[in-house]
């Protein structure tokens, strides 16, 4: 082999390790938005259980789903397939419907910057849970195999009164004091943990808990101020508007408003949150701006 070849080999060689390297070094298979959002349908569909006599169930009623987006512009391109037609919830809805599953799901989405060390994939982790109170807002499924016009356009406004009643009003979560997973955090959701750490486990590492705002374990002083289940904000549908609940927190929740500064007490009906809102989660803080 002449010194060209071998130079194009090596140069080759090296591509590759760096290549390799590099995919370590931010933990991703590098993988299309839509080949993630396929794969966490998949992983739904995994979880269907079967009762006997040829039927099946879906067991859970809420699906909390991290996908990781290292960049604007990778969440940007995820968003944009999560929040299209058909979204994430209706590929879920879908998916059940057609595995004879007559059942509804709450479907929370959060954004992290990078894979967590037990996500069994590197691109989303998915948690399934079971709230004694499904949501009223959100409609029940047509039953399986009515695919006449009228049941189609049954499901059509099913769809469409689920999505007025949900809350499609975002609010977007700016970190003012304090260093989290990310700078910024644009949520719709009925209900969103603020905590120190992605997941929250116990003693027997069982996952008790996922904070969709999440600040960092090592960020100095502000951080650690920051109780691993710290807070939460809930979505009242009745009110049509957001409150801050204290969740039990070390050194407290409350709220900056022109000036002055309202406690959030734990195991209060929570305080109402207003764009232009600080909240204060120990010493970190987080600026509020509400679309509705």
């Amino acid at each position: 082999m002449d010194l060209l070849g071998k130079a194009r080999k090596l140069e080759s060689t090296i591509a590759r390790k760096l290549d390799h390297a590099a995919r370590e070094l931010i933990g991703s298979s590098a993988r299309e938005p839509i080949e993630v959002i396929n794969l966490i349908v998949e992983a739904v569909e995994h979880e269907i259980q079967p009762t006997g006599r040829g039927r099946r169930v879906f067991p859970f009623n809420r699906i909390a789903v991290s996908i990781t987006a290292s960049s604007r512009d990778a969440r940007a391109r995820l968003e944009a397939i999560l929040e299209g037609e058909p979204s994430l919830r209706e590929r879920i809805l879908e998916r059940l419907r057609a595995a004879r599953c007559e059942t509804d799901v709450i479907v929370d989405v959060a954004y992290v910057g990078r894979p967590q060390k037990l996500w069994t994939q590197p691109d989303f982790h998915v948690d399934f849970h079971r709230d004694p109170r499904p949501r009223a807002a959100q409609t029940s499924l047509p039953p399986a195999g009515s695919g006449d016009q009228r049941g189609s356009r049954a499901a059509e406004a099913q769809r469409n009164s689920a999505s007025s009643d949900a809350p499609a009003n975002r609010i977007e979560l700016v970190v003012v004091l304090g260093h989290a997973e990310q700078a910024s955090y644009s949520l719709a959701a009925d209900r969103i943990n603020l905590g120190r750490s992605v997941e929250i486990r116990d003693r027997q590492h069982r996952l008790i808990r996922m904070n969709h705002v999440a600040f960092l374990e090592r960020g100095g002083g502000v951080t650690e101020s920051v109780s691993r289940q710290h807070a939460h904000i809930a979505f009242d549908a009745k009110a049509g508007h957001y409150r801050l609940h204290d969740d039990g927190s070390a050194h407290g929740t409350s709220i900056i408003r022109n000036g002055r500064s309202v406690a959030v007490p734990t195991g209060s009906r929570g305080v109402r949150l207003r764009s232009g809102d600080e909240i204060v989660l120990g010493d970190a803080r987080l600026r509020v701006k509400l679309s509705f």
